[in-house]
């Protein structure tokens, strides 16, 4: 079982009950609930189609609420029949929008906060006056949506590899301090799936890692550290996305998992999130027969999302679907019927619609038919509200200018980023003794390998950075793309090969690296993503596992190289056929 440390750890613990109201009330809400009363007689005085908006969270494109780009105006126009992001927050009287990068949402910190305070004055200027709740996916490492000057922190497996809850916390304070100061208050993070199949396409690093117990106090841990900022935590994806082969955003995957399995691996980070306080859940598109043999993806299932979300594990707070644009959710249902369906089965937020006009016609034909009552409608919109209130968003949703200059990648957090990143470095195997490199001697040093797109678009690449880093710290290092390598490998004390995503069997990366091998100096694996890479490529002179391949961790994979950093990872899962679950080396005594 991989260790999990701070002070304190066995707070998070998994079995139980559900912690009574006073224990559960999520950290940075001012010490107490909202008035439910009044949020009711406020919900009253709503309009249905008010209320129906209200349950929407929708993507907006344009940099600007009220000026967007002119090819953003006409994306808005195709889409909604509106030309910017404020004209649809008003129509559509919707309660939240999800930023995107590709929706041109993110440029940076100053232009973040304007675009949210102009859609907090759309919304509170229009309709029921009720203040967005702005949401995005910033889970750091593989996934982020808003990236430099903003501090990119380790992503959730290598906070796994660190196995600390207090750095988990941490980060995700640091986190949600910054997004709070843009505007954001909804975070799709922490991913509380537990990861126990390396050829899973779409959790993988985004997971802390293969054992429970470890994910359970690690998503408990930024939990508290977000909704400690102010942030609403998001733990995904109910009831559990770590075992399956198909990615729900292209197709609709089957969890195998028997009921007690799912007891045993998946349900114990909910649970701790939920006991943890968390604010708000998110459900996946995935079929889970053990749990609903109907067939139904779990974010239509009544009896997941209500038998076991709210009523087995207690779950009192906002449920969110996953995009209601993914494959994965549409593959029985047409669009106008699965909004619908997901609020019969208990969710709250309906995220992302492709055809957004449809789908709020398909909610309010469903009360108009009496398929859905108002009451039921009622109800969604009465927890949206309560978390609105508890994020301080109904007294105050603005920004202000001073706070985003100060907190957005400050010096702090930028230091507390490399600091946390120090610790998930995992050195899996060093035979020869290569490592560290002697920079006292100024070793010459080849970096090669795969260069994937940055997360963000703002760091990398990240042969480069490795190379640069290296340099830095005393060695002459030179990065090569890998056509070029193997001719210019001579002469050279070691050579650094960065791995991502290795398939099974034969490959590019495999061939690179046994051609590499056959020329007699010593080859250093680097696997900058999934930490399963050195079961399918051949056995190297040193491997390492950083788990991420942004600026921060190839940052920290360079001190661990030359020494400048011991190394203190340990892998949060198991590497099948080479290195068992809690492996990592060090040096020295």
């Amino acid at each position: 079982m991989a260790a999990v440390t701070a002070a304190g750890a066995a707070s998070f613990a998994v079995g139980g009950h559900r912690a009574p109201d006073d224990a559960r009330n999520p950290e940075g809400s001012a010490g107490r609930y909202p008035d439910r009363a009044r949020l009711r007689a406020r919900v009253a005085a709503m309009s249905l189609a008010e209320q129906v908006g209200q349950l929407f969270v929708s993507r907006a494109y344009g940099h600007s609420a009220t000026d967007p780009d002119p090819e953003d105006a006409e994306a808005n126009l195709a889409q909604f029949g509106v030309r910017t992001a404020a004209e649809l927050v008003s129509r559509y009287h919707l309660g939240g929008v999800v930023y995107f990068a590709w929706a041109h949402n993110t440029r940076a910190p100053r232009q973040i906060a304007a675009l949210s305070d102009d859609l907090q004055r759309a919304a509170t200027g229009s309709g029921a006056g009720v203040p967005l709740l702005i949401s995005t996916d910033q889970e750091h490492g593989a996934v982020a949506r808003i990236g430099r000057p903003a501090t990119l922190l380790p992503g959730a497996m290598a906070l796994g590899a660190g196995g600390s809850t207090a750095d988990a916390r941490r980060a995700a304070g640091i986190a949600g301090t910054e997004l709070a100061a843009l505007g954001i208050r909804q975070d799709y993070a922490p991913v509380a799936d537990v990861n126990v199949n390396p050829a899973n396409p779409v959790i993988g690093v985004r997971s802390f890692g293969s054992d429970p117990g470890a994910v359970a106090a690690l998503a408990a841990a930024q939990v508290r550290g977000y909704q400690a900022a102010g942030v609403a935590a998001t733990a995904k994806h109910f009831p559990g996305h770590g075992d399956t082969e198909t990615d729900s955003h292209v197709g609709l995957p089957v969890m195998r998992h028997s009921r007690a399995q799912w007891e045993e691996l998946d349900e114990p980070p909910f649970r701790a999130v939920v006991e943890a306080g968390v604010d708000v859940v998110m459900t996946a598109h995935i079929v889970f027969p053990a749990l609903d043999p109907s067939g139904d993806p779990a974010t239509l299932s009544r009896p997941i999302v209500t038998g076991i979300l709210r009523e087995r594990l207690g779950f009192r707070g906002v449920v969110v679907t996953d995009a209601l644009d993914m494959a994965g959710v549409r593959q029985k249902y047409g669009d106008e019927r699965i909004p619908v369906l997901a609020l019969k089965a208990g969710c709250d937020q309906l995220l992302n619609p492709p055809d957004l006009a449809l789908a709020q016609r398909g909610v309010l034909a469903a009360v108009e038919s009496g398929e859905l009552s108002r009451g039921r409608i009622e109800e969604s919109v009465l927890r949206i509200l309560e978390l609105k209130a508890r994020r301080g968003l109904l007294e105050d949703p603005y920004t202000t200018a001073p706070e985003v200059d100060s907190v957005v990648g400050s010096a702090g957090h930028l230091e507390a980023a490399d600091e946390i990143a120090a610790a998930t470095t995992t050195l899996l195997a060093n035979p020869r003794g290569l490592l560290p490199f002697d920079r006292a001697t100024a070793p010459r040093l080849l970096v090669t390998g795969t260069d994937p797109v940055s997360p963000t678009g703002t760091t990398g690449p990240p042969t480069t950075v490795l190379a640069r880093e290296l340099t830095a710290l005393g060695c002459r290092a030179t990065a090569f793309a890998p056509a070029q390598a193997v001719a210019a490998v001579a002469g050279h004390a070691a050579v650094l090969v960065c791995s991502y995503n290795v398939p099974e069997g034969e490959s590019p990366q495999r061939t690179l690296v046994a051609d590499l091998i056959a020329t007699g100096v010593p080859v250093v694996l680097v696997a900058i993503r999934n930490p399963y890479d050195p079961a399918r490529l051949p056995a190297c002179a040193a491997e390492l596992a950083t788990y991420t391949w942004t600026d921060v961790e190839m940052r920290a994979a360079a001190r661990v190289l030359t020494g400048e950093r011991r190394p203190v990872g340990r892998l949060p899962v198991a590497v099948p056929g080479r290195y068992p679950l809690g492996h990592g080396l060090s040096y020295g005594p």
